[in-house]
C-alpha cells in the first residue's frame, strides 16, 4: 500500500467525486462532513489511527459520500481497488476489517432509521439530522 502524508486543514477526498480507493490513518485525526441541501457543512465524525475510511467507494466505486479533511497533520495508506481485489483473492480474511467497519456503519444507520420512524431521536442523534 502506498502511504501520503496531508497537512493540518488538507482535503483529502471531496463529497461528489470518483472514488477507487480506502484509506487507513496511520498517525493523525480527520474530519468528516457531508454538505446539507443549504450548502452548510455537517460534521458526521472524528476519524483516529487505524480508523478506515472511502472503503464503500473501494467495493461500489460510486462517487464519494463526504469530505474528509485532516485535523492535524496525517500518514494516511491508500488501499486501491488493485490491492483490494488482490487480497480478495489471495487472503481474504484480511479485508475483515473493512467489513467490520461497514457492517458497524450500516447498523448505526439501520438505528437512526429505526429512530427517526418511530419519532425516537435521541440527544446524541439529533446534531446528526
Amino acid at each position: 500500500m502506498k502511504t501520503i502524508y496531508f497537512k493540518k486543514g488538507e482535503e483529502i477526498i471531496q463529497e461528489g467525486t470518483l472514488s477507487d480507493c480506502a484509506y487507513i490513518i496511520d498517525a493523525g485525526r480527520v474530519e468528516v462532513s457531508k454538505k446539507r441541501p443549504n450548502g452548510e457543512k455537517h460534521i458526521i465524525g472524528v476519524l483516529n489511527e487505524n480508523d478506515i475510511f472511502g472503503e464503500m467507494g473501494l467495493i461500489d466505486g460510486f462517487p464519494r459520500s463526504a469530505t474528509v479533511v485532516a485535523l492535524e497533520d496525517c500518514t494516511i495508506s491508500i488501499m486501491t481497488q488493485e490491492a483490494f481485489n488482490s487480497l480478495a483473492q489471495h487472503n481474504p480474511q484480511a479485508l475483515m476489517p473493512i467489513l467490520k467497519v461497514l457492517a458497524k456503519r450500516l447498523r448505526a444507520t439501520l438505528t437512526l432509521v429505526e429512530d427517526l420512524q418511530e419519532g425516537k431521536v435521541s440527544s446524541h442523534l439529533k446534531d446528526r439530522i
